[in-house]
């Protein structure tokens, strides 16, 4: 096949002006450039099938193109790694610590408040009337709480000193009390009531016997079967008063 040959003095010229430039990476860019459009300009003159050629750009133009490229295409590359840098840098400050750990139990949870000398919350139930529910499934989920059955509008009682940390009202358990033991490491959490005692307010300090409601049916409880819904939980560091490990109230009370 034939070749067309370049023309030696625009290639040494080509040589020269890229032997002159400090950037070794943007001469070598030009070069490739001048050699591409040389070809092209010499195809595009013999052009196929007759047609009028397309006029390529001129050397000045091209040249201009590719300095923009090269120069485009360095910069980016120091701002990738500059990127790559900043990143990793702002992700390590922004990462947080790990959590702390749980503080870890003396004794487990049950015989822990089995010495606090708890009451049974519902006024006149004695604690060997009471059934361990612990387990039991209640609307697709584990009841996690005992039930303490008792005619509606009887007291239910603080079961130790403490501070009132919610008053609640919720679809499930209607009229409800959470309520924080001195240490502020257990909830209490009293459900379906009737209504509160008089003058009960979130942040109250209690007394071990206080009056805190009325044993009702709101909430999703039966309504011909008034009860307390009475549940312990083991708060973590974080002290939530609506979650926390459940424990079973029938070991504390009995």
């Amino acid at each position: 096949m034939h070749h067309q040959k370049r023309s030696p003095d625009f290639t040494t010229t080509v040589r020269a002006f890229a032997a002159g430039v400090g950037c070794g990476a943007l001469a070598g860019a030009f070069i490739v450039a001048a050699i591409v459009w040389q070809d092209g300009n010499m195809i595009g003159s013999r052009g196929t099938g007759g047609a009028h050629p397309t006029k390529p750009p001129s050397a000045i133009d091209r040249w201009k193109d590719v300095v923009d490229d090269a120069g485009e295409s360095l910069g980016r590359g120091k701002d990738s790694e500059r990127a790559v840098a900043t990143s990793g840098a702002a992700t390590a400050d922004v990462v947080p610590p790990p959590p702390s750990p749980e503080p870890v139990l003396t004794a487990p949870p049950a015989a822990e408040l089995g010495d606090r000398d708890l009451i049974v919350p519902v006024e006149g139930v004695p604690a060997d009337q009471l059934a361990r529910s612990f387990a039991e499934e209640r609307d697709g989920r584990v009841h996690e709480a005992i039930d303490i059955l008792a005619p509606q509008h009887t007291p239910v009682k603080a079961v130790e000193d403490g501070k009132i940390a919610r008053l609640f009202y919720s679809k499930a358990g209607g009229i409800t009390v959470y309520q924080f033991d001195p240490t502020e490491r257990f909830c209490y959490y009293y459900a379906h009531l009737d209504r509160y005692a008089d003058g009960l307010a979130e942040g109250q300090q209690v007394r071990k016997g206080q009056l805190l409601g009325y044993v009702g049916v709101s909430g999703n409880a039966p309504k011909n079967t008034p009860h307390l819904h009475f549940a312990i939980f083991r708060l973590s560091a974080a002290k939530r008063w609506w979650e926390g490990t459940p424990i079973d109230p029938y070991d504390v009370l009995r």
